[in-house]
């Protein structure tokens, strides 16, 4: 399995909104990077859920449940989105800060590549941003 992590801006898109809707397609990514973690997404893969610009906290945690395929938003194919679903809240938020104090998740792609919008975590990153929910 691997651990990934979406942004999304909370009055845009917000976790509330998305267990709402019960899954959502990932669309509207149009940097190389993230596209390529899309990518690399598989089926049962754990996303977690980060509202970015307001809050910046790790909120949830997504599943995937369908694979890259052309975005349908473009006709363009350099462009793929995944479908999510909300998997489960965290206990605690984790704010950006708390990540940034952390030693242990200094070299997170959440903050060495702060502008990507998808982004790898390692397993070691994502057990250490539960147990910092559990705190």
């Amino acid at each position: 399995m691997n651990y990934w992590l979406v942004k999304s801006e909370p009055y845009k898109y917000s976790w509330e909104q998305f267990v709402k809707d019960k899954k959502a397609v990932w669309d509207g990514v149009r940097n190389y990077s993230a596209r390529n973690n899309m990518r690399a997404m598989k089926k049962g893969d754990l996303v977690f859920f980060y509202h970015s610009n307001e809050g910046l906290e790790i909120v949830g945690i997504a599943k995937v449940l369908k694979e890259a395929y052309q975005d349908p938003t473009t006709d363009d194919t350099a462009w793929s989105v995944v479908e999510l679903a909300p998997f489960k809240a965290l206990k605690n938020p984790v704010t950006l800060a708390q990540v940034k104090a952390d030693k242990q998740l200094a070299d997170i792609q959440l903050i060495r590549l702060s502008r990507l919008s998808v982004a790898s975590i390692k397993p070691f990153e994502f057990d250490r941003i539960l147990a910092l929910s559990e705190s």
